[in-house]
């Protein structure tokens, strides 16, 4: 079994990818479960095969430990890698192709923390892989764009795992918009020349900055197009993991 983690900032549609994607496996006669390993979800737009709320309860936590929902979250987090071996024993009953890991919505609580790499490595680092989700609101502006490349630099640096960047809720855009950020994953110089039009931008300077330090680590490429409302752009994720873990040939479960 393959494990793909969801990652990105809250509101970024972790949740609604996670569902979507597993209906479209489903529908394609792909095996896959999926994961939640938020703590504090409240309602999931998907069933959950695994859930970290049978071992971990954010306000179960906040009530324990008389805290707020902040510092319960960062408790959650470390009792999250206290309680693997649990989660891993279930796991292990599955005989599955792909394993779906809806993350925490706050992006810190998981990626920046070290509890995060416990898990990853008690779950197989050498078969997993990250999902970051940019937010289109962010990705609408060159220096926004640059932003969200940065945090998604910066989670592949901590998870240390080969990263697929994903625009989702890519259905909120019109097509030149996402034309646009998809361009500028594609040709940097595209938008390097996007940011110095901007240059009346007292932020300009440091975003130039920024581009270049990204380029220089390779973090353009490619982006997938996703929608998990009108389920468009799943049948390119999976490609894309595909590619990642077995060179484009069909999945096997191991």
């Amino acid at each position: 079994m393959r494990m793909i983690y969801f990652v990105g900032t809250a509101g970024s549609g972790k949740s609604s990818l996670v569902g979507s994607y597993k209906e479209w496996l489903d529908r394609s006669g792909i095996d896959a479960i999926a994961v939640n390993m938020d703590p504090g979800a409240d309602v999931l737009p998907y069933n959950a095969e695994i859930d970290i709320r049978e071992w971990v309860d954010l306000y179960e936590v906040m009530e324990e430990y008389a805290l707020g929902p902040n510092g319960a979250q960062v408790v959650c987090a470390d009792l999250m890698a206290m309680n693997i071996d649990k989660l891993t024993d279930v796991l292990g009953t599955f005989r599955t192709s792909y394993v779906l890991i809806d993350t925490p919505g706050q992006l810190e609580l998981f990626a920046f923390r070290r509890s995060s790499n416990v898990i990853v490595d008690a779950l197989g680092r050498e078969r997993s892989m990250t999902a970051f989700l940019a937010d289109p609101m962010l990705c609408r502006t060159s220096n926004g764009f640059i932003s969200a490349m940065m945090l998604s630099s910066l989670v592949q640096f901590r998870l240390r795992t080969p990263m697929l960047n994903v625009l989702s809720k890519s259905d909120i855009l019109n097509d030149a918009e996402t034309d646009k950020i998809l361009s500028w994953f594609a040709d940097p110089d595209a938008l390097y020349g996007d940011m110095l039009d901007n240059d009346d931008d007292p932020q300009n300077v440091i975003g130039t900055e920024l581009f270049k330090a990204m380029e220089n680590i390779g973090a353009f490429g490619d982006i997938r197009a996703v929608s998990s409302k009108e389920q468009t752009g799943m049948e390119e994720l999976y490609a894309a993991s595909q590619q990642c873990f077995f060179g484009g040939e069909d999945a096997d479960v191991n």
